[in-house]
């Protein structure tokens, strides 16, 4: 490819940039200023010791499972959302919306039920004793603190879910990043005052850091209702949204048929990072509050990655529902470069900058040098998530939920676990080299991801079906 064609396919003009930019930025702010917030969290709790962070850590894994079953859940919805959006159609919007509430009340009320029958014995599958000195006792008992409140914040966070992303899917990114900005607001403050009793407040440890989370949840849906419903002429699917609460049957059943493969995707995708975490836990306490401390860290890191992928689901979407199919298919180029090469620059910054953050932490010197080295692996391998990630929302996009199902999930239980497995169970590989085996297998998923893009079998309307 010449120089000339490569720019014509993969650099956009600056109008381009600027529609990704007004679409892109308030979601890297929101991300940014969430995932510092959940930095800031995680360090006041990691004051408390390595027994309490490590607790909150396995309880949190938990939590992320529920987490992406209801990205999951709503994903489908989502789909015909954006394209019902860029088609003008107001009414499936909101026939979207009230599917997405449905499918959140449900997963809310499944998972509460399962994680206040079962908190133990989940919580117990990482605890693991290596000789590190770990208080495997302690560590469960704080995590079954932490988890039993936090609980209650799994409903508002369902709820703000469905809102949120059919704001996003009409292209209003601003008031939910406002919404997100005052939560971690609220949750930084409640932090510092009942994990450590600060102005009065009683010294409530992993209890408070549950507390704060759950009132911040409550802020954060509070905020987002009354702004929907007070601006029903900007949102026009809010009118009249409860006077009924019924989906047309037709569009139900096309909405399981393209969503289910996503729900499924993210639990299963989710439990199986919960397994592979499960899979280092074999080597102890340490590598159990390592890899969480380098999980929050690059998550700060990554918020570029995910924003690429939000970008693609969204313009992509539109242009689809549109009928503007060559238009969605440069679109998508552009994206997929504009991403990875941002990608690659931040993953630089994080691998030389990866030393410094372990040391805010109150725990020992094996924790802190492994943290080091998986934060410089995870920067390593940062345009490679990109990548797989861009492949993934472009599949999406298109309708095409069972080869991502089969692409994101499937490749983590077919290709991932097995080995990781193994290798846990049956040697003695340390931990570090266990971390850089399961993300070198992701350039497996990158090979497969291209040739699945390349192809254009996912450039589909499928709203006018």
């Amino acid at each position: 490819m010449s120089l000339a064609g490569f720019r014509k396919k993969f650099i956009g003009d600056r109008a381009f940039y600027k529609m990704f930019l007004l679409l892109v930025v308030p979601m890297i702010i929101q991300n940014s200023i969430t995932n510092f917030v959940n930095l800031l969290d995680n360090i006041m709790v990691g004051r408390l010791g390595t027994e309490p962070m490590s607790g909150v850590a396995i309880a949190n894994q938990l939590i992320f499972v529920f987490n992406l079953s209801i990205f999951g859940g709503i994903a489908g919805a989502g789909i015909f959302g954006a394209q019902f959006f860029g088609k003008g159609d107001h009414d499936g919007v909101r026939h979207t919306f009230r599917f997405k509430l449905i499918v959140c009340l449900a997963l809310a009320a499944i998972f509460i039920t399962v994680f206040a029958l079962f908190d133990e014995q989940l919580i117990s599958l990482y605890l693991h004793d290596a000789g590190d000195g770990g208080d495997l006792m302690m560590t469960l008992q704080e995590g079954k603190k932490y988890l039993k409140i936090i609980l209650f914040g799994l409903l508002p966070f369902a709820v703000n879910n469905a809102y949120v992303g059919t704001l996003r899917e009409t292209g209003e990114t601003v008031l939910p990043m406002k919404a997100g900005v005052t939560a971690v607001l609220v949750n930084l403050c409640f932090n510092w005052l009942l994990i450590f009793g600060h102005l009065g407040f009683p010294r409530l440890g992993v209890q408070g850091a549950a507390i704060a989370t759950v009132l911040s949840r409550y802020v954060e849906l509070a905020i987002v209702v009354w702004w929907t419903h007070g601006h029903k002429e900007r949102n026009r699917f809010a009118v009249g949204l409860y006077k009924g609460f019924s989906v047309p049957g037709e569009l139900a059943g096309r909405i399981i048929q393209k969503g289910w493969p996503l729900l499924l995707n993210e639990f299963m995708f989710s439990l199986g990072l919960t397994v592979i975490n499960q899979c280092y836990s074999t080597r102890g306490l340490a590598a159990v509050a390592a890899v969480n401390i380098s999980a929050v860290l690059s998550q700060l890191f990554r918020v570029v990655v995910f924003a690429g992928g939000s970008a693609i689901s969204i313009l992509v979407g539109n242009r689809l529902g549109a009928g503007r199919m060559e238009e969605a298919k440069d679109v998508d180029n552009k994206l997929f470069f504009v991403t990875v090469a941002s990608s690659t620059a931040v993953g630089i910054i994080l691998f030389m900058l990866a030393p410094l953050f372990p040391q805010m932490y109150n725990t020992t010197d094996e924790v802190r040098a492994l943290a080091t080295s998986f934060l410089r692996i995870a920067a390593c391998f940062f345009p490679v998530m990109a990548f797989n990630n861009n492949c993934y929302f472009t599949l999406r996009a298109g309708g095409k939920t069972f080869i991502t199902f089969l692409f994101d999930s499937m490749f983590i239980w077919a290709i991932i676990l097995p080995p990781t497995f193994a290798v846990s169970r049956l040697t003695a590989m340390p931990v570090t080299a266990m971390y850089l085996l399961v993300n070198s297998l992701e350039l497996i998923k990158s090979a497969g991801g291209f040739f699945l893009v390349r192809s254009g079998t996912w450039i589909s309307n499928i709203v006018t079906k």
